[in-house]
């Protein structure tokens, strides 16, 4: 059971790793996947860098859990996926952005594996 949590784990971060490298080299490919289109002078500086600081934060964070074994590393990812599924709930309550189910649905399925990895895969705290 562990190795296939890893293996997720894995595949997970992988996963991260390459939408934040898409968003540093081809935004405009990435960008439609998030509901965004692409802005122009900072706006477009703002939405690659904090884009891609996002899912390479998520994918360096998960890579280090898994090589070191280390719990603590889980939390960031876990952390960073948990706000923005609520910053969506929020938009959508309190601004009347779209209720973006189809992407809140695998930010918590992710956080909870990510949980649940964290629980069974570290070897310290």
């Amino acid at each position: 059971m562990n190795s296939v949590l890893k293996g997720l784990v894995l595949v997970i971060a992988v996963s991260f790793l390459v939408t934040g490298l898409r968003w540093l080299v081809a935004p405009v490919g990435v960008a439609p996947t998030f509901g965004l289109t692409l802005d122009q002078g900072v706006g477009l500086s703002s939405q690659v860098g904090d884009m891609s600081a996002f899912f390479l934060t998520l994918a360096t964070c998960l890579l280090i859990a898994l090589i070191s074994g280390r719990r603590s590393w889980y939390y960031p990812a876990i952390m960073l996926l948990s706000f923005t599924a609520i910053g969506r709930i929020v938009a959508w309550l309190v601004h009347d952005a779209a209720l973006a189910l189809l992407l809140i649905a695998p930010e918590v399925v992710v956080s909870i594996i990510l949980l649940v990895a964290s629980r069974r895969l570290a070897k310290e705290a």
